[in-house]
């Protein structure tokens, strides 16, 4: 990824390889730019206050990896993207000083949305205002729906399909009984403007030809003047004089002359002029049958006069032209049959809204269950995660409940003898509720935990999360705000962890944390100019990540305690790798050896 004039980062370069990297750096350097940058590549809200004072626009740019048949790459061929040469995506983002916003992907100019789309596959970003999210209840139950997957998500579409019939039943049978009247006063409009249209029964395109006929019709004698005269010039004099020859005997004649010449050039072109007569000869024909046909009809006039007027009646009325009549005559049909208010109707409607009620209370009841179960796993899943965070005796519980509905409410449903509120996402309170220690009682998160203990709690929550997440990368801001000592080693150990399969990027201020990284950014708030402070970002490795390591412990990189500190937490977290990676490759089962065949 690229920064460019984002913040205090006039211009830098991330490599974010596999594995855990972590960005440090001191308080004001620009660590949080980075995040900043994600969401923004993520399709986040552009603010023009992150542009780099003094600088036109800032600019992020990153490039994801992605496979052929990944959702991520059909977002970008949706989108009309191009990927890269290696098969990567490349993804930019603009943000000018004046809030404006521009994206681009794989070369093509594309809505901050396709970028979004494009991070859901590929980019989770969890950081302190996702802890805020995670109080609020419906934030819950999607964190509890996301950790069962398909078992609650397959009940939970079937749910949301009934629900839509159940509740587009519910809201016509009110409307037909609470506006009765109004309806059949509407029906009575419709049913009489039909009643006239089907009295007068237009054809498509009929007033366009009747314009054309009546035309015709009042201007017979001019027409048979030039349509005489055309037939006249063509055929000659009607008693066949030959000294009045029309233009198909001259070019007879013509004809006749050629193909007696001698000469071969002449001869030639006779056939094209007898092509000519012969062309000349059907006009001729048309020309005399349409003189015929072309007879004075005063009655005829009469009667296309009186049509049009009729359907003129139409076109005042019901819009601008006969195909407009008749398109009006197919929507008032549509509509009369949903505005049948009789008691045959509403009985139908009703049993159909019961049928449905039915059906979706059992799908509620099959949620409840699902997620029940799922409660379970998330809360045991949790709760050991914060015994290795420094809350040996803390548990969470995730508490599934039916909202009662209040009296009154439309989307009431019985469920089981009781009356619940069907909401879009089923009929479920979800709670988080953490029991501090042995004998307390179980509270809201929000109630139940300090500030430090909230932190972990949501980190908990996040690794296990992450463990169900199919995104390849993890973004962490800070989410180790609060926490220390033991419990800040614990965390380093846990995203280190799922580094081994996802690509994790953490933003932190804890030693404890950053020397698990495989790969160490120090962003560094460099030198003033012109009163703006310009940071860049930089890999540090051996000697130079030990002092970075002991600058965090508490400044201490000028001295040897703080170098042989930092040297300790880097060769723990080390040998911690190494022996994951062993117990990891144990855990693989040996493959079978194939049998060989005759």
């Amino acid at each position: 990824m690229r920064i460019q004039g984002l913040g205090v980062i006039d211009d830098a370069t991330l490599a974010l390889h596999a594995g855990l990297t972590v960005v440090t750096g001191e308080t004001g350097a620009g660590k949080t730019m980075v995040v900043t940058g994600l969401h923004l590549l993520g399709g986040g809200r552009a603010d023009a206050s992150r542009v780099r004072s003094g600088a036109q626009r800032a600019v992020v740019e990153g490039r994801f990896q992605t496979t052929i048949d990944s959702p991520a790459a059909k977002v970008a061929s949706d989108a009309g993207a191009e990927p890269d040469e290696d098969g990567s995506l490349i993804a930019l983002r603009t943000v000018t000083a004046d809030g404006r916003s521009r994206a681009h992907l794989g070369g093509r100019s594309v809505p901050n949305a396709v970028l979004s789309e494009l991070a859901e596959q590929v980019l989770a970003v969890h950081g302190q205002n996702d802890q805020l999210r995670l109080l609020r209840s419906g934030e819950q139950r999607a964190v509890l729906d996301r950790f069962a997957g398909e078992p609650v998500l397959q009940v939970l579409a079937n749910y949301q399909r009934v629900r839509a019939e159940w509740a587009e039943a519910v809201r016509e049978l009110t409307e037909r009984t609470e506006r009765s009247r109004e309806l059949a006063r509407e029906a009575d409009l419709l049913r009489h403007g039909l009643s006239e249209i089907e009295a007068v029964g237009p054809e498509p395109g009929e007033d366009v030809a009747l314009v054309d006929e009546a035309r015709r019709l009042a201007d017979v004698d001019q027409l048979r003047e030039i349509a005489a005269g055309a037939h006249h010039a063509l055929t000659g004099a009607a008693d066949g004089d030959p000294d009045a020859p029309g233009a198909i005997g001259l070019i007879g004649e013509a004809r006749r002359r050629l193909s007696t010449a001698e000469d071969p050039a002449l001869r030639e072109l006779e056939p094209r002029v007898a092509e000519a007569v012969a062309v000349l000869a059907d006009v001729g024909g048309e020309l005399g049958g349409y003189l015929d046909r072309l007879d004075a009809d005063p009655a005829r006039l009469e009667q296309v006069l009186a049509r049009q007027a009729e359907l003129k009646m139409l076109t005042k009325k019901y819009a601008a032209d006969v195909d407009g009549v008749l398109a009006w005559a197919d929507d008032a049909r549509a509509r009369l049959s949903g505005m049948d208010t009789s008691e045959e109707a509403l009985a139908a409607l009703a049993a159909r809204r019961d049928e449905l009620a039915v059906e979706l209370a059992e799908l509620a009841g099959e949620l409840t269950e699902a997620r029940r179960e799922a409660a379970v796993g998330l809360s045991a899943a949790v709760s050991e995660e914060l015994d290795g965070l420094a809350m040996a005796q803390a548990r969470l519980e995730v508490v599934v409940q039916p909202k009662p509905a209040d009296a009154g409410d439309p989307s009431a449903l019985q469920v089981r003898g009781e009356s619940v509120h069907a909401g879009p996402d089923g009929v479920d309170e979800v709670e988080l509720q953490l029991i501090a220690h042995s004998g307390a009682p179980a509270l809201p998160i929000h109630k139940g935990a300090s500030g430090g203990e909230l932190s972990r709690v949501m980190l908990a929550l996040e690794v296990v999360l992450a463990d169900a997440d199919t995104v390849p990368t993890l973004v962490f801001d800070e989410v180790d705000a609060g926490v220390g000592g033991r419990a800040a080693v614990e965390i380093g150990r846990r995203l280190a962890r799922l580094a081994r399969t996802h690509q994790v990027v953490v933003v932190t201020h804890l030693p404890q944390v950053a020397a698990y990284a495989d790969r160490h950014l120090v962003v560094d708030k460099g030198s003033s100019e012109g009163g703006l402070t310009r940071s860049d970002v930089r890999v540090v490795a051996d000697e130079r990540r030990v002092v970075e390591l002991a600058r965090m412990l508490a400044g201490m990189d000028s001295t040897e305690t703080g170098r042989a500190h930092a040297e300790e937490l880097l060769n723990t977290a080390t040998a911690y790798k190494l022996a994951q990676a062993r117990f990891s490759r144990r855990k693989k089962p040996a493959k079978k050896k194939e049998k060989s065949g005759a």
